[in-house]
C-alpha cells in the first residue's frame, strides 16, 4: 500500500488511487434527510446507486448535496451504464467517483474513462456553473485530478479481460459486483454455494491483477464483518451493506422484541 494521502472528502480520489484501505457505505433510497445522517457517521464514501436504487438524476444531485453537507464523507454514484452522458450528469451533480456498471471490454473500460476526462484525453464537457465548478473549479486538468473513474468487474467476460481491463490508461479501480458475478459462474442465486470456489478464485484474480497495475480493487458486502474480511484479503476498498437493507433489518429487530417470542409470529 502507497502513503496515505491527506483525509476528506476531497482527497478521496488520491486516497483510492494511493490504494489506502476505505470503507464506504451503501444508499438505495431516495432520502436525502437520511443520506446527510449516513454521511456524518464517518465512512470515507458514500455510495449512491443510480443503477437499481429509486433514484433519478435530481435524486442523484440532492443526495450529493446531503453528503457534502456533512463535510466527512466523499459522494459516490454507481451510473446505470457507461453512456458518457450519464457519467456526465453524475459528476456535474458533484459526485467524486462513478462507478460504472456492467463492462466487458477494454473499449468499454476505456470509453468509460474518457467520459471522466475533458480534452485532449477525454470526452466529458465543461460544465460550467454546476456543482462540480463550484467545488472543484473550472481548470479541466484539475477537474480531471478531483474524480475517479471505478469500473464493475461482474462478468465473465470482464473476467477473461481482467488484466487488460485493469490495465486501461486513466482507470483508478475495478470494484465487484458479487450477486451479478456469482451468477455469471454459474450460482443459481448470491451466496450459492456450488460456486463458491469458483467466486474465491475470480476475486484472487481481481486483486493480484489490480495490484499488479497499481489500481484499487473493491467489493460490495454484506456487513461490516465481511468488508474487514475482504480488506484482509486483499482488496483496498470496501462497501457495507445499504440504507434500505439495515432500515428492514432494524425494523424486524425491534419489532421482535417488542412482541416477544410469543407474539413474534403476528
Amino acid at each position: 500500500m502507497k502513503p496515505a494521502a491527506a483525509t476528506g472528502p476531497g482527497s478521496f480520489p488520491a486516497r483510492l488511487r494511493a490504494r489506502e484501505q476505505l470503507v464506504g457505505y451503501w444508499v438505495a433510497c431516495d432520502n436525502p434527510v437520511g443520506t446527510e445522517r449516513l454521511a456524518g457517521v464517518g465512512y470515507d464514501y458514500i455510495g449512491v446507486d443510480g443503477q437499481h436504487g429509486v433514484t433519478d438524476s435530481a435524486g442523484w444531485r440532492n443526495a450529493m448535496l446531503a453528503v457534502d453537507a456533512m463535510g466527512r464523507s466523499a459522494g459516490v454514484i454507481r451510473v446505470p451504464s457507461a453512456a458518457p452522458a450519464t457519467i456526465g450528469i453524475a459528476l456535474d451533480a458533484g459526485a467524486r467517483a462513478v462507478i460504472v456498471p456492467m463492462v466487458d471490454t477494454v473499449e468499454e473500460a476505456a470509453g468509460a474513462v474518457r467520459a471522466c476526462r475533458h480534452w485532449p484525453t477525454g470526452t466529458r464537457s465543461m460544465g460550467g456553473p454546476v456543482r462540480a465548478e463550484l467545488r472543484l473549479g473550472s481548470v479541466p486538468a484539475e477537474l480531471d485530478e478531483a474524480v475517479a473513474c471505478i469500473i464493475m468487474i461482474e462478468t465473465v467476460a470482464a473476467l477473461r479481460n481482467l488484466a487488460a481491463i485493469c490495465a486501461t490508461p486513466g482507470l483508478d479501480a475495478v470494484y465487484v459486483g458479487p450477486a451479478d458475478l456469482t451468477v455469471a459462474l454459474g450460482g443459481a442465486y448470491f451466496g450459492d454455494p456450488a460456486v463458491a470456489d469458483e467466486l474465491s478464485r475470480a476475486l484472487k484474480e481481481i486483486t493480484e491483477a489490480a495490484a499488479r497495475v497499481g489500481i484499487a480493487s473493491g467489493m460490495h458486502c454484506p456487513d461490516g464483518a465481511t468488508a474487514a474480511q475482504r480488506l484482509e484479503q486483499g482488496f483496498t476498498f470496501a462497501t457495507v451493506s445499504s440504507d434500505i437493507t439495515h432500515l428492514q433489518e432494524a425494523a424486524a429487530r425491534h419489532l421482535a422484541a417488542a412482541r416477544g417470542a410469543k407474539g413474534a409470529d403476528r
